[in-house]
Parts: C-alpha cells; sequence; structure tokens
C-alpha cells in the first residue's frame, strides 16, 4: 500500500450539520504520529494551489412562490358528500369538506384528536386542542383543573374533559346541526395550525372517504426554497433576505421556518446523503408585492458573512487529524498542521506555518 493509500482512510465528505454550520471532514491521516510525505507512486496525485481570495457565505438561490408547503388531508372511512372549492379559505370551526353528510370541522392546534373523547375526566394534549378551540369559538368551558389528585394527574399542556366541556361540546354541536351527543369523534374533526387555504382538492363527490380528500395550504403567500443540507451553512432563522421577483423587482424577506426533516431531491434519482434537501420558508415583507402572482419561480438571496483577501484551499484538500484539528499534505513535502476559519463556496480559509500563496497541496481526486 503506498503512502498515499495509508494517508487517507476515506474521500472527503463535507456535511453541514442543520443551521449551526458545523463541518466534519472524513479524511484522516493514517496514524497520528506517522509523518506522511509525497514518494514515487504520488506523483500523480491530484494537487492544487494555495490561493488568496475572497470568501463569502452569502449566495443567491432559486425558490418558488406561493402559499408554503401543502398538507394533504385524509380520512379513513364514509363517503365524500361535500368538498370546498379550490382557493377556498378554511377557518376554525367551519367545515372543511363532508362526510356522509356530516361536517368535518376545522380545529387549530397542534396535536391531532387521536381517540374519541366520550368519557368523563379525559386527560391530555388532544383535550387541550378541544379546550381551547370551544374558548375560541365563544363557547364556556368553565374552571379547568389543574396539578395531580387521587383520580388524575394534569401535566402541563394537558386539560380535562370536565363535565362543564362536555355540555360546551353538545352547544356546539347544537349550533352546528349535528346530534349534541356530548362526544368528538376524531372523524368529525381536522387540526390545522391555522387558518388554511384549499389548494387542492383530490376526491370527487361520492368517492369512499378513505384516502387523500384534498391539500391545504397557508393562507398568506410565502417563498420556498429546497436547501440541500450541506449548503445550510449560515442560513439562521429570522435572517433577512432579498427575493428576486419575475418582473426583475426585489423585495424584502424574512426566514420563517426551517424544516428538520431533510429528504433526497424529487428529480434526478440522486441517492448521495450530501444531495438531501431541506425546506427553507421565507414570509414577505411586503405582500402587496406579489399581490398579482399566486405561483412564480423566484431568486431568494442569502446574506452572510465574509472574509477578504484570505488563503483558502478546496474542502478535498483538507486532512482530520486523528487527534483533532486539521492539516494538508504538501505536494512532494510534509503533512503540515493549519487552522480552518470560513468554509464557504466549496472552500475553507486556512493558515499556518509552511503555508503560503502558490503552495501546491494534495486534493482527493
Amino acid at each position: 500500500m503506498t503512502r498515499r493509500a495509508r494517508a487517507l482512510a476515506l474521500a472527503a465528505v463535507v456535511l453541514a450539520a442543520g443551521v449551526a454550520g458545523q463541518v466534519v471532514v472524513t479524511r484522516w491521516l493514517a496514524a497520528a504520529d506517522e509523518p506522511v510525505r509525497a514518494g514515487k507512486h504520488d506523483n500523480a496525485a491530484a494537487t492544487v494551489a494555495v490561493e488568496r481570495t475572497d470568501l463569502s457565505t452569502a449566495r443567491t438561490m432559486p425558490g418558488t412562490l406561493g402559499y408554503g408547503v401543502p398538507r394533504t388531508i385524509r380520512a379513513t372511512g364514509g363517503t365524500v358528500t361535500w368538498l370546498p372549492a379550490v382557493g377556498a379559505a378554511v377557518k376554525r370551526g367551519r367545515p372543511l369538506y363532508r362526510n356522509d353528510d356530516r361536517p368535518v370541522t376545522v380545529l387549530y392546534g397542534t396535536t391531532p384528536l387521536f381517540r374519541k373523547l366520550d368519557g368523563p375526566d379525559l386527560v391530555g394534549r388532544d383535550v387541550r386542542v378541544l379546550v381551547d378551540n370551544l374558548r375560541a369559538l365563544g363557547y364556556r368551558v368553565g374552571d379547568e383543573p389543574s396539578g395531580k389528585s387521587a383520580t388524575l394527574t394534569v401535566r402541563p399542556g394537558d386539560a380535562v374533559l370536565t363535565a362543564q366541556v362536555v355540555r360546551a361540546v353538545k352547544a356546539w354541536q347544537k349550533d352546528a346541526g349535528l346530534p349534541a351527543t356530548g362526544v368528538l369523534d376524531p372523524v368529525d374533526v381536522v387540526v390545522l395550525p391555522g387558518a388554511a387555504r384549499v389548494s387542492r382538492v383530490t376526491a370527487q363527490l361520492g368517492d369512499p372517504a378513505t384516502g387523500d380528500v384534498l391539500t391545504v395550504t397557508g393562507t398568506r403567500k410565502v417563498v420556498t426554497v429546497a436547501v440541500r443540507a450541506a449548503e445550510l451553512g449560515s442560513i439562521r432563522h429570522g435572517a433577512t433576505v432579498d427575493v428576486e421577483l419575475p418582473a426583475g423587482d426585489t423585495t424584502r424577506g424574512r426566514v420563517t421556518r426551517i424544516d428538520r426533516d431533510a429528504r433526497s431531491p424529487e428529480a434526478g434519482g440522486d441517492e448521495d446523503a450530501t444531495a438531501a434537501e431541506v425546506t427553507v420558508t421565507v414570509e414577505l415583507g411586503d405582500s402587496a408585492a406579489v399581490r398579482n402572482l399566486d405561483s412564480a419561480p423566484v431568486q431568494v438571496s442569502f446574506a452572510g458573512e465574509s472574509r477578504r483577501d484570505v488563503l483558502a484551499v478546496p474542502i478535498a484538500a483538507l486532512l482530520a487529524l486523528r487527534e483533532g484539528g486539521y492539516a494538508v499534505q504538501v505536494a512532494g513535502g510534509p503533512t503540515v498542521a493549519v487552522e480552518t476559519g470560513m468554509f464557504a463556496m466549496g472552500m475553507v480559509e486556512i493558515s499556518g506555518a509552511g503555508v503560503d500563496e502558490g503552495t501546491r497541496v494534495v486534493t482527493a481526486s
């Protein structure tokens, strides 16, 4: 095995760890105490010159103007008997569609109803969703038990299905033209984060309600950007961005969400882990700027940090030392420990004794 082969355990792989921008380089020296020099077998090794340049984490990426990430509404039984129109606004307390001619009502919250609420003293976050919505709709739910008693424990975020809440459910059902049973089944409601817009209707009247019925989005126009997880870098929640619209006008926006779940790109069939994408959502500061557009391709410019007049090499030239830190291998010479600075544009800022502008270093081919 050549010294070059001993020097490398793995090819260089760079992954950005979420929004923290941490970089992991999995290209190791074979042994921390073994000096590595180029030999006769390394003459064909790829090399690159250390260059003096400016680095910046600012970048411009393609995005899509729309109403945000869609959410599919699914049913588990019955027959679809009424559907809303595409573009319809959906609000708390209003029916989203009808199943067996019963309204499937919208509630706001983050916890879906996962059981039938049909007994006294039920406790949970799903009960909290019911109580909060009844109160918001103007129904009296009474005082809420809290703490721990001989029969139940109410944790932060929970609520209790008291007799007063059951009476409020009955009043709500009566006002909606439903049998006032005081029992709420999960099939009777859809829990959404807030007001929504119907973006697509999948089912047809008379279809079995056993799958996708329709799709909803938010009601505000936003821009979504598919960003490679390895390129999130300095993108932060709350960061200000510039959005270039199709006509060439520019408006300001703010990052309001960075998804935590990375996914494979929809097109291209690339299964490389570094190709996994995360959706970044940008809210526009001036909604009037897009009043005539429902959807459009846009360009989003994310601000970043800059380093001017620094020494830099491609990230693939870095060696990760087993004892910690990084090094580069000078072509025909020793392995030199370096300090790293900014990672940007496929390059990394370096400094250290024996590394100057024009020095040629070995890079992974």
